[in-house]
């Protein structure tokens, strides 16, 4: 991603809130170093626009260890995909009395108001600015629906915050500010496929995602993401996680699997063997789905079309064809297959009666600096 401030050879670069007596910005040399002083001011706000795109993980988060740093009981693997974006537009300026933050051109307000605000309070602290800020953010795909939107919009929002505050963090470093927006933000920030390490610290300083394949590790691989309802979720992903901790008797089977899981689709994703590692994505899903009916009271997010998609994907595989599902917290199953398999798996899915579309994703890039502003 590109830099808001280039980090170059024999430069220091050096953010200001308040501009020096003579002048709004100087250079000045100071032996080999050349030592460059920028200000934000009303009239040269800070503005920096990202996308990011969506994570669907192969192997599952589900339950914190830490509900305030949002730091998981254990590790998740993830592909970031393609065709699905989320794009924010961060702006610091002492013309601003309060933070704003519009979402699809909706204001928002209240407690959810106060996660953004967390956020850029890092942000501006990390930074030595006090500047509020306004946030535009623009979703291509449906909200709240078990489709990771939280994890696209929260790798832009960090990312654009962190440019437009001029400061040049590392991807170790954005995953880290993006984890404590929205977990699995955290898997957005780079591209290809990215391991969530769960960390052990207290702190979550060693809680991360790394890059483990980079997008053209295995570029004909795909997901055909199935939409089967676009409506909000009767209980988000992050009370419906921490339920099932509270109240389901499975989760510390779930636990102790996961680790098992992980390293044997690692394994088949960086060998490039979809006929390892589809069995294991879709057993994971279903082990997580499996701890949330537990729970009391049960959390389903299943749909009849849900099932129908379930059972079309089992024909698929009597019929020769190498697909298996996952599905998030949602009714939405994305599935696992080949590129050559891609367009009869997606248009047989499309006549399932009860879904919408479906959209087909190869492995995506992470996050990206671009020109145009939402605003």
């Amino acid at each position: 991603m590109r830099r808001a401030v280039p980090r170059v050879p024999d430069v220091l670069a050096i953010p200001f809130t308040r501009a020096p007596s003579c002048a709004r910005s100087w250079l000045a040399l100071c032996g080999k170093y050349r030592l460059e002083i920028s200000v934000l001011t009303p009239t040269n706000p800070t503005k920096a626009t990202t996308q990011a795109h969506p994570n669907i993980a192969l192997i599952k988060y589900w339950g914190k260890r830490d509900t305030a740093l949002f730091l998981p009981q254990t590790p998740s693997l993830s592909m970031t995909l393609s065709g699905l974006s989320a794009k924010t537009t961060v702006e610091f300026s002492t013309a601003f009395k309060a933070d704003r933050v519009e979402l699809d051109g909706q204001s928002v307000q209240g407690r959810e108001l106060e996660r953004f605000t967390m956020l850029l309070d890092r942000v501006r602290g990390l930074a030595g600015i006090s500047e509020r800020a306004r946030i535009a953010s623009r979703n291509d795909f449906p909200k709240a629906a078990g489709l990771a939107s939280s994890a696209a919009g929260g790798a832009a929002l960090t990312s654009a915050t962190a440019l437009a505050a001029g400061l040049d963090l590392s991807a170790h470093e954005l995953s880290r500010l993006a984890r404590q927006f929205s977990g699995s933000a955290c898997r957005s920030i780079e591209g290809g496929f990215c391991e969530w390490q769960k960390g052990v610290r207290s702190d979550g300083e060693d809680s991360f995602a790394v890059q483990i394949a980079p997008s053209t590790h295995w570029p004909e691989l795909r997901m055909v993401v199935t939409i089967c309802s676009e409506a909000k979720k009767a209980m988000s992903s992050r009370l419906a996680m921490q339920h099932s901790v509270d109240t389901s008797p499975f989760f510390e089977g779930w636990v102790r699997q996961v680790d098992l899981d992980l390293e044997l689709a690692r394994s088949a994703l960086l060998a490039r063997d979809l006929d390892a590692l589809g069995p294991i994505v879709e057993t994971n899903a279903c082990r997580m789905h499996a701890v949330a009916m537990g729970a009391h009271p049960p959390t389903i997010y299943l749909k009849p079309v849900t099932l129908e998609v379930i059972e079309a994907v089992h024909g698929f595989r009597r019929d020769g064809i190498q697909a298996w599902f996952t599905l998030d917290a949602g009714p939405n199953p994305v599935v696992l297959c080949l590129d050559t398999d891609a367009a009869c798996v997606a248009q047989a899915l499309s006549a399932v009666p009860g879904v919408l579309r479906t959209v087909t994703a190869s492995p995506g890039e992470g996050a990206t600096l671009l020109d145009e502003h939402l605003f």
